[in-house]
């Protein structure tokens, strides 16, 4: 394993998450999920699009940002979400799919499923389905396109413990249609068969990195949720069991397509000791008690991947922890 990735889990490890051993806690709060603190960039897109002044948010310490800046987040803040800086062919746009509201004395974050417009006379005339989504890591931005658009996303943070389930509050609204759509921004809109449901994705891996820059992992554990039905109270302490290990040896309760590992185009993709964005190619599971090296946690509005959902759906998430 490479020097880059041991010198990331000695740093950022420790200060992205409280431990459970040295506090002696059965939970463990994930740094920021009360969600109570907020970074607000405001953008003024192109007058080609209306110019109008937008405001987007991101997790982090409470700040005000101007200017259509790329978006760095501050290292005490793992969090990264799918709003988005775009700069397609002269045209800036921003995307807020993801925002803060109020609960209680706090705040939560609320992800949003929506369809994203952009039309300029003899120049372009797109339209995205972006579902909202918040996760461990970072969004590279500007956005030049809706290519690959997992190679846009740094997913993970570096970690090494081994908890036994995540803790969350939820609720959610869907109208309940019995197919979604597919909007790339080219060609015309398509039917997905099957309802759309929020999506609650957490898993564990052992990570290491070749001489060429090649990164692979081992599944150390998964913790899969697909949230169907409307639930519009709030579901507190709601607790997703993680499982370690090879999951295929309990047939009965493994589903491929969620719990499956992730590798082709499924792959999710991260910035490697070059600095270069590079596809994470799971190649097993993990052998009993094999340590972690890398935490991925991703909440979405819309599940199917990339384009695909169903416009109107939300899903409120607060107070995300982890139970050791």
């Amino acid at each position: 394993m490479k020097k880059f990735f041991a010198t990331a889990l000695a740093v950022a490890g420790v200060q992205t998450l409280l431990t459970a051993a040295a506090f002696g806690q059965k939970t463990v709060s994930i740094a920021f999920g009360d969600f109570d603190h907020w970074v607000v960039r405001e953008i003024q897109e192109s007058g080609a699009i209306g110019g109008e002044l937008k405001r987007i948010y991101e997790i982090g310490p409470d700040d005000t940002l101007r200017g259509d800046e790329p978006y760095h987040r501050s290292p005490r803040s793992p969090w990264g979400t799918s709003n988005v800086l775009a700069k397609m062919n002269g045209i800036t746009k921003c995307s807020a799919t993801v925002i803060p509201e109020r609960r209680n004395n706090g705040r939560c974050a609320r992800m949003d499923t929506r369809l994203e417009t952009v039309k300029v006379l003899g120049m372009m005339n797109i339209s995205v389905l972006a579902s909202g989504s918040i996760f461990l890591g970072d969004m590279i931005e500007p956005i030049k396109d809706t290519k690959n658009p997992q190679a846009k996303l740094n997913q993970g943070i570096p970690f090494t413990e081994r908890p036994v389930a995540l803790v969350m509050d939820y609720k959610y609204r869907t109208d309940g249609s019995p197919n979604r759509i597919r909007a790339t921004g080219f060609g015309a809109q398509k039917t997905v068969a099957g309802p759309d449901c929020a999506d609650v994705i957490l898993l564990l891996q052992h990570r290491w990195e070749d001489a060429e820059g090649n990164v692979y992992a081992r599944r150390v554990a998964t913790a899969v949720e697909r949230i169907t039905t409307n639930t519009p109270n709030w579901v507190n302490g709601h607790t997703v069991v993680i499982r370690y290990g090879d999951l295929t040896k309990n047939p009965a309760s493994y589903r491929a397509e969620e719990m499956g590992l992730l590798d082709g185009e499924r792959a999710y993709w991260c910035r490697n000791s070059h600095g270069r964005m590079v596809p994470i190619h799971e190649v097993g599971w993990s052998p009993d008690n094999e340590q972690p090296t890398h935490l991925i946690l991703q909440f979405s509005s819309s599940h199917g991947g990339a384009y695909v959902g169903t416009v109107g759906n939300s899903f409120w998430v607060d107070n995300v922890k982890l139970k050791y």
